[in-house]
């Protein structure tokens, strides 16, 4: 079982009451965005053939430094971002029913994702992030002044025998909605 590794968990107890429903929730991240905001935006950061973290590498049964397809976003309600998520397929997944994931632009891969009912979403998993963490040190490239510890969560995504990792670290504005 993938949960355990790296410090990722399937039942997080101390996830506080207020981020509870967001982490905890299996629909359409995107869409439960879009029913809290007027002007949901997806802000592309970085796409493209990239190394993906070890802990990514491990859950997609890659070699280690053996590279993938990464994309990195943030999800913004109006103007305020909401989530920093980062995505990663391997690179023979472009070959397959995958091959859209390149074409995304500011378009929501969670759209695409659920929209889907051949592709099958696996068990959430979560963790605190904290600034060691290679998610965090991405983020604050981009949020210079994210929080010392935000909460994530992750699960791969399978079509037709391919999986697909995406990551969901939420950030602090997504508790007042």
């Amino acid at each position: 079982m993938y949960a355990s590794r790296q410090g990722w968990v399937l039942h997080p107890l101390a996830i506080p009451r207020s981020l509870r429903h967001w982490l905890c929730d299996r629909g359409s991240l995107t869409q439960r965005l879009k029913s809290h905001c007027t002007g949901f935006r997806v802000l592309p950061l970085a796409t493209g053939v990239g190394r993906p973290h070890l802990d990514e590498a491990g859950l997609l049964d890659l070699p280690q430094r053996t590279r993938a397809y990464v994309r990195r976003v943030i999800l913004l309600c109006d103007t305020t971002p909401m989530v920093f998520a980062q995505s990663v397929l391997p690179l023979s997944g472009l070959r397959g029913g995958w091959q859209g994931v390149t074409r995304l632009g500011n378009r929501s891969l969670g759209e695409a994702l659920f929209r889907n009912p051949r592709i099958k979403r696996q068990s959430l998993t979560y963790r605190r992030i904290r600034p060691q963490h290679a998610l965090h040190r991405a983020l604050r490239k981009v949020l210079p002044d994210a929080p010392h510890t935000l909460w994530a969560r992750r699960s791969r995504f399978c079509l037709n025998g391919r999986p697909l990792l995406v990551t969901e670290v939420f950030l602090p504005a997504i508790e007042r909605l």
